[in-house]
């Protein structure tokens, strides 16, 4: 295989990350879809156990906010056809300020 056949195909596999591509993904993707695709399942899951067997409170309030963020990006990212109104804005201003208060909380105000 030739250098330029490697770039091709490399391309072609790298393709779906390309920014515009993950942002339609994201704004199309249902929540059922990203929980039941078994990668996803399996890393939060492993995250999850190391968090736990640990007691990691970093680690577990790493992976709250990833899964806060999944929700955010859901339910207040507009589909491509919409413009952002206040009915979009309202759930990423509430889901940001309960997962920013929980990690502040436990990160900084609650000690062990």
């Amino acid at each position: 295989m030739d250098k330029q056949q490697l770039i091709e195909k490399t391309t072609e596999i790298l393709r779906p990350f390309e920014t515009a591509n993950l942002i339609t993904t994201m704004q199309t993707i249902t929540l059922q879809q990203i929980f039941t695709n078994p990668m996803v399942l399996l890393v939060i899951a492993l995250v999850l156990f190391f968090g736990v067997i640990k007691r990691s409170k970093t680690v577990l309030l790493t992976l709250f906010t990833l899964i806060g963020l999944i929700v955010i990006m859901r339910f207040a990212m507009p589909a491509p056809s919409e413009e952002m109104s206040l009915s979009s804005i309202v759930p990423f201003v509430i889901i940001g300020v309960v997962v920013g208060g929980v990690v502040v909380y436990f990160s900084l105000i609650k000690s062990d």
